[in-house]
């Protein structure tokens, strides 16, 4: 992917991640313009922070290095952020992936498919909170008796403690 690809790509995250109500900015040194690695873009929505590695690809597979994962896990651990690897194939919207759940080469490096981040990232919808994936198996399943028995109100504090679900998403599954 050219340098003007790879920006234009990088901008179109941002004002993506703007209009979904997250503050956001693009590093101005990201990549190799500095000695000191930077993700590409910072966002946050006051909840969550997250510093990440923006890449394109007209469909190939995409590529990162080791250093460059590693060295977004490190200034995210740093600055207090998730590390995230934003991809985006022509045609698709971005899908995003935790570097843990990256495809790890022979050689250290680090490969994301097409076909990968349309099966397994997490979309731009998803990543910004406005649904959440469901699978097959989970749509078709019968909901649930609701009589809130002891064990599925444990289940429900624990994730609102973990901070998995906020308190009023959890006072609403037990009312």
């Amino acid at each position: 992917m050219s340098n003007a690809k790879g920006d234009r790509r990088e901008r179109e995250l941002v004002n993506k991640l703007d209009e979904a109500g997250f503050a956001v900015m693009r590093a101005p040194a990201s990549g190799s313009a500095t000695e000191r690695e930077l993700p590409d873009v910072l966002a946050g929505d006051g909840t969550d922070f997250f510093a990440i590695e923006a890449k394109s690809s007209a469909g190939d597979p995409i590529y990162l290095t080791g250093e460059e994962v590693y060295s977004l896990v490190y200034f995210s651990q740093n600055f207090g952020a998730k590390p995230r690897i934003g991809v985006r194939f022509d045609r698709e919207d971005w899908y995003f992936f935790h570097p843990d759940d990256l495809y790890q080469t022979d050689g250290g490096n680090y490969r994301v498919k097409k076909e990968t981040a349309l099966a397994d990232g997490v979309d731009f919808t998803e990543f910004v909170g406005h649904s959440e994936k469901v699978t097959l198996e989970e749509a078709t399943q019968q909901p649930a008796e609701t009589d809130n028995s002891d064990d599925d109100i444990r289940k429900v504090l624990a994730a609102v403690e973990r901070g998995d679900i906020s308190v009023e998403d959890g006072v609403a599954m037990l009312t």
